[in-house]
């Protein structure tokens, strides 16, 4: 069956249940949209080789065969067309599965018609020509790189700008987990709207669902006013959650329910209101041990690991790092007011040669002291001061090593800890930035070694 309206979106929806099919095709219709209806997977093929869609909605399951199908049909046909599937009420794996295989994304039944109308909207809008993306969501520096594995990061990435599943992004303190993530956002249908970055790891757990979910005035003792919270904020844009492995799990609990139900309830309301946002996470921690040692709940690492990206360290991108200490030392000497200078042939050779364990962002803490202590015109290994710690821990801690590795790991810790405050001169949240990790996880390093 087919409609026609004076639009040319036109719309094909996949669904042996005739009322369901028939709510659906009214609403889009609703929409200003053309619309086409196939009952049975063959029959959606058969309309997919006759007939250019714009959009294609289809149910999980049908009598000859799912919404699978349907997926991998349009993949193997190369079609440009987004495809979102309905699964049934608690089928979490299911959407899962499919927005691993290429779908836009998913609906739960029983269907919300807004929650509808908001991907319909987001999904055609991939056609339209791209929009410049405003100031303050601009993605700052590139992700700058010619490496095979950074091409690998480019290409996955323009993959995962015209999707709206969750994305994982994975790699080490510095490695340029939340460039990524605001690349992704300001390459997709979401670019013109907000990209909201949350620390995880230094929000006080108290504070955590009023911040998450906003208040309403009256809740608690100084909430003098409603408020919205990150999830409001990030309304129809991104929700980049940062080392996402520190939440603590009764939040975890919270935040998942929020994913999937796509709703969430202010602190003191009895009402919840519905959000769209798009969730892309970060942590330097192996999330999958976290869920390993309970530290992570493992359904919530299923929504939120549907695809992974990760970012390789700097010490994997060979050449790339000269391109990259170049790129810095021209951004840092603009900032500055100064001449660019020269990197010395054996200031390169240095760089690398060097592990680089708290990678680009190490690159560019190094970079600024260089620039401040040389001559003006060339920056030499000297400049640099690179002391590979980790070597020399290594060769004075050889001897020391015990049948107990616990008492020497801590050890090492201890020293590392006591350096970096004392580099920081005492300032913990400073020294948790010079390690690499957060200001929880330090704080806690701390107590645990009685520090």
């Amino acid at each position: 069956m087919a409609r026609k309206t004076r639009t040319d979106k036109r719309v094909l929806v996949v669904d042996d249940e005739v009322d369901l099919a028939e709510l659906l095709e009214l609403t889009l219709l609703k929409m200003g949209l053309s619309v086409d209806t196939a009952h049975s997977v063959t029959e959606a093929r058969r309309r997919l080789d006759s007939q250019r869609y714009d959009f294609c909605l289809t149910d999980m399951r049908m009598t000859d065969g799912d919404g699978m199908d349907v997926i991998r049909y349009v993949q193997q046909k190369r079609l440009d067309l987004p495809v979102a599937v309905i699964t049934a009420y608690g089928s979490t794996q299911n959407a899962v599965d499919a927005l691993k295989a290429g779908a836009f994304d998913y609906l739960a039944k029983p269907v919300s018609l807004e929650q509808l109308r908001t991907l319909i909207k987001s999904a055609l809008s991939l056609d339209d020509e791209p929009t410049p993306t405003p100031a303050g969501n601009a993605p700052g520096r590139m992700l700058l790189g010619e490496s095979s594995a950074m091409k690998q990061v480019h290409e996955l990435i323009d993959k995962l700008a015209r999707s709206a599943a969750p994305v994982y992004v994975s790699g080490e303190s510095g490695s340029g987990k939340e460039r990524a993530a605001r690349m992704i956002h300001a390459q997709s249908v979401r670019a013109e709207k907000p990209f909201v970055a949350v620390n995880c790891g230094a929000i006080p757990e108290n504070l955590m669902e009023s911040e998450f979910f906003g208040y309403r005035k009256g809740a608690f003792t100084g909430a003098d006013a409603d408020r919205d919270g990150f999830f409001q904020a990030a309304h129809g844009g991104t929700l980049f959650l940062d080392e996402v492995a520190d939440l603590p799990l009764p939040m975890q609990v919270k935040l998942l329910r929020a994913i999937q139900e796509r709703k969430v309830r202010k602190v003191g309301a009895t009402q919840e209101e519905a959000v769209d946002v798009r969730i892309i996470s970060a942590t330097h921690q192996n999330l999958s041990r976290c869920v390993e040692s309970g530290r992570f709940r493992q359904d919530l690492y299923y929504r939120l690991n549907v695809i992974e990206l990760h970012m390789p360290p700097l010490r994997e991108m060979g050449a790339d790092v000269e391109l990259i200490a170049r790129h810095v030392l021209a951004r840092l000497a603009q900032q500055s007011g100064q001449d660019v200078p020269a990197l010395a042939s054996e200031s390169l050779a240095a760089l690398r040669h060097y592990a680089f364990p708290g990678n680009v962002r190490e690159l560019e803490n190094m970079l600024e002291r260089a620039l401040a202590l040389c001559d003006g015109q060339t920056i030499t290994a000297d400049d640099l001061q690179i002391t590979p710690a980790t070597e020399s821990i290594r060769e004075e801690g050889a001897s020391e090593v015990t049948d107990n590795l616990q008492d020497y790991l801590d050890r090492v810790e201890r020293a590392a800890i006591l350096d970096a405050l004392e580099k920081t001169g005492g300032n913990r949240t400073q020294a948790a930035k010079v390690l690499g990790v957060t200001f929880r996880s330090f704080r806690y390093r701390m107590e645990r070694l009685g520090l």
